[in-house]
């Protein structure tokens, strides 16, 4: 890692750790009455067309749909909370269509209080991630052609954590402790890309996590997420790191609007930090 990426990451590790923000997207209300439930589905879209148009343009079309299925229990010391997160989307500009959004997260977590109405609780949690579809790297082959860097379980996570948490306030929540991460790619041609010679690679390290959401305005939503693992056997400065951030706005019982910005840095897949904008506004559904 060269010293100005160095010096960026530091910098928003800097701004993370001093800011409102968190790791354990998971968080299970202290009012929360034994079993309970919620799944939403949403679907966001855009079009553009022009025609003899004297600025100029291009036709596109893009469409998103993302579900958000979250299980919660809390019966005394103990409380357990279950997500999955699906999004897929894809946009069509001039004729070719390219994938805009691809993602496949389960999380499943557990704590229990250390005495009755600590803010200190020990937990257990377990996590899967990948994406449904093949992703490329546009125009970056021979001759502009696309390079393919990712499929389903090319690359897919699983981690293993358990530690301790303490829960600053009901918005700020705080974790660390030991993590197992499994990286798989079961395509072999794109082994190279994530830095590994087999299909599996296994690592122990430490896990940390800081956690924020809050209502920063009517009918305003802000959470936070930063998450970052060290391997034991390597350097400090190729911690892996996923600091995610969303604003969602409830225009009315069913629209709704969005901002997502997400940093990564991941040493396997690239020196460079990683970085998304996605801006969005679409038609929101609650089932439960």
């Amino acid at each position: 890692m060269n010293k100005s990426i160095k010096l960026a990451l530091a910098g928003f590790l800097l701004f993370a750790l001093i800011s409102p923000i968190a790791a354990q997207p998971i968080v299970v209300p202290e009012d929360q009455e034994a079993w309970g439930q919620t799944w939403i589905l949403n679907l966001n879209g855009s079009q553009a067309s022009y025609d003899n148009w004297s600025e100029g343009g291009v036709n596109t079309i893009s469409g998103t749909f993302s579900t958000v299925y979250t299980k919660l229990y809390r019966q005394d010391r103990t409380s357990f909370g279950f997500r999955v997160n699906l999004r897929y989307g894809q946009s069509r500009i001039d004729g070719d269509t390219r994938k805009s959004d691809d993602l496949i997260s389960i999380r499943s977590r557990v704590t229990y209080d250390l005495s009755d109405g600590s803010p200190v609780a020990a937990y257990g949690a377990v996590q899967f991630k990948t994406q449904f579809a093949e992703g490329y790297d546009y125009g970056a082959g021979p001759f502009g052609g696309d390079v393919l860097i990712s499929n389903f379980m090319a690359p897919g996570y699983f981690i293993e954590g358990a530690g301790i948490e303490y829960n600053a306030s009901e918005h700020l929540q705080m974790a660390g402790g030991l993590a197992l991460k499994q990286t798989i790619v079961t395509d072999d041609a794109l082994l190279p890309v994530y830095n590994m010679d087999d299909n599996l690679r296994s690592e122990g390290g430490l896990s940390t996590g800081i956690t924020y959401q809050n209502t920063i305005a009517e009918n305003i939503q802000y959470s936070s997420s930063l998450e970052t693992f060290t391997n034991f056997l390597l350097p400090v400065d190729e911690t892996d790191v996923n600091w995610t951030n969303e604003i969602t706005g409830q225009i009315n019982s069913v629209v709704s609007a969005s901002f997502q910005f997400e940093l990564r840095y991941d040493n396997d897949f690239s020196s460079e930090i990683q970085l998304k904008q996605v801006l969005s506004a679409g038609v929101t559904v609650n089932l439960y």
